[in-house]
């Protein structure tokens, strides 16, 4: 019997290519669902959004935290 190994090995760069904010404008099904998570109000829009939402959370930490 022959050992599979691990099946599931993320890697950023596939998840980015295939799930990005490019790929999503590059197909009329994936401008689809930008515009749907815009009219819900989603923050994170693909995956790409990521760096931008943790990055606005640590600016945001850092501001309230020195006003004490």
């Amino acid at each position: 019997m022959a050992s599979g190994g691990v099946t599931y090995k993320p890697k950023n760069k596939k998840r980015y290519t295939t799930h990005g904010f490019l790929e999503r404008m590059s197909t009329a099904a994936g401008r689809n669902i930008i515009r749907n998570r815009r009219a819900k109000g989603r923050i994170k829009l693909s995956v790409s959004d990521e760096k931008k939402v943790l990055v606005k959370r640590m600016l945001k930490y850092k501001s309230t935290k020195g006003s004490k």
